[in-house]
């Protein structure tokens, strides 16, 4: 059978489809981009916010309405909080709860049969990874949490905290490097809680992962910055650990960060990432910032936004608000019009942009090695799109050098502010 596997939300859904094309390959089925050509749909749907929700409603309707032939699977947040709807969607032939979904492949292979055809086998040494248009891998190690921030379903949809074997996360690595993956992103729902269960932690899991494992590049998933001792930015020495941290702020205003029950203030936060610049050598830090949280006045909204400048972030990923039933947030008063929403999110994108580029523009001459992951179609011209290793976005233009899923050292020589990210030449 040929499968299409397509994921919405966070780095964990496509780590969980990671997986599940490697079981899928494993019993001789065939990893298809083309949901059109598929035998089998199965979506790892998001729910966020209810326009994640929206949008897992909207692909799944869509997945049966362009391939009704299709068998459709549908598993993930959406699926765990609405279960009820997700059946009634047009197509579904199975639902996978997300405390079963490690064990997706097993159940889609006894509920709905699928017959294997040996002729259509992936090769040995291919990885699905590949086939899927991807060159990093996204490496589950843990899944759930036990905090409860008021504003989060996830905890809800995911459950408590369940970390993998370090085994299997060192085996996972170096089987994917034997195959030709030249990074690996350690992901999970709180990838800081890693070992909780378990007496151990992500700084042990770190220092075992740089140990025995060869691959070239090891990167962190989202780390709440609560989670990081003091002693955690000397695993940065190894310069196969990424100079980057997407570290989830919320909000820059200490009164808002208290309605949302987080466990960082500020100061806290700012004194974090300026001892993680001055450890390591080009350090970049991303976040997440919600806006028009419940009760957030315009004067919280100043200082979150002077706190944001004042920090200087390579990129904010921004979200506004959304009322999820079931959390805490959803019962509070004082929620903030949608227009206010709405301007409050303009203004914070035009500031985002203004501090990437000028990041990105202290790098312009410099010589950084990139992963070219991608190829890439600017303008109608074919090329190549990777990563610095403090996760700044380049653009390589075709060359006589094929340089998908390769490493290789360019300069930096411009700027392209209408899409953010630097020009790179070939040295």
């Amino acid at each position: 059978m040929q499968v299409h596997l397509k994921a919405l939300g966070c780095r964990l859904n496509e780590a969980e489809i990671e997986h599940w094309a490697s079981d899928f390959q494993s019993l001789g089925h065939t990893i298809t981009r083309q949901p059109e050509q598929a035998d089998l749909v199965v979506i790892n749907t998001c729910a966020v916010t209810s326009e994640a929700a929206r949008k897992s409603r909207q692909l799944i309707r869509r997945s049966h309405r362009f391939n009704p032939g299709a068998k459709l699977v549908i598993s993930g947040c959406y699926n765990s909080l609405e279960p009820d709807n997700a059946a009634r969607l047009d197509g579904v032939d199975l639902l996978v709860p997300n405390d079963q979904k490690d064990r997706l492949v097993d159940i889609v292979d006894r509920e709905i049969g699928l017959h294997t055809m040996p002729a259509r086998t992936t090769q040995p040494g291919e990885t699905a990874l590949f086939q899927q248009g991807r060159n990093r891998a996204f490496i589950k190690i843990q899944d759930g949490c036990r905090y409860r921030c008021s504003f989060c379903i996830v905890t809800l949809a995911r459950g408590g905290e369940r970390s993998r074997h370090v085994a299997d996360i060192v085996n996972e690595i170096n089987t994917l490097h034997s195959r030709g993956v030249q990074e690996a992103v350690l992901t999970g729902v709180h990838v800081g809680g890693y070992g909780s269960d378990t007496g151990s932690s992500l700084y042990d899991l770190l220092h075992i992962v740089l140990a025995e494992t060869d691959i070239p590049r090891i990167r962190l998933g989202s780390v709440e910055p609560w989670d990081l001792p003091k002693n955690f930015f000397r695993l940065f020495d190894n310069p196969r650990l990424m100079p980057h941290l997407h570290l989830p702020l919320q909000s820059g205003s200490d009164s808002v960060l208290r309605r949302m029950s987080r466990r960082c203030k500020t100061g806290d936060f700012a004194r974090l990432v300026e001892t993680a610049r001055q450890s390591i050598a080009d350090f970049q830090v991303t976040t997440d910032i919600i806006v028009g949280f419940p009760g957030e006045t315009d004067s919280e909204w100043r200082e979150s936004l002077d706190f944001l400048q004042a920090t200087g972030f390579s990129h904010l990923h921004i979200f506004s608000y959304s009322r999820r039933h079931g959390t805490k947030a959803a019962r509070m008063p004082d929620q903030v019009d949608p227009d206010v929403k709405k301007r409050r999110s303009r203004e914070l994108h035009r500031l985002g942009q203004k501090m990437k580029l000028a990041i990105l523009e202290e790098y312009v001459g410099s010589t950084q090695p990139v992963l070219w992951e991608n190829r890439d179609v600017p303008r109608g011209q074919t090329g190549y799109s990777g990563y610095t290793p403090n996760f700044l976005r380049a653009r390589l233009k075709q060359s006589k050098v094929a340089a998908a899923n390769t490493i290789l050292p360019v300069k930096l020589a411009s700027l392209d502010r209408e899409h953010g990210l630097l020009n790179a030449e070939l040295i």
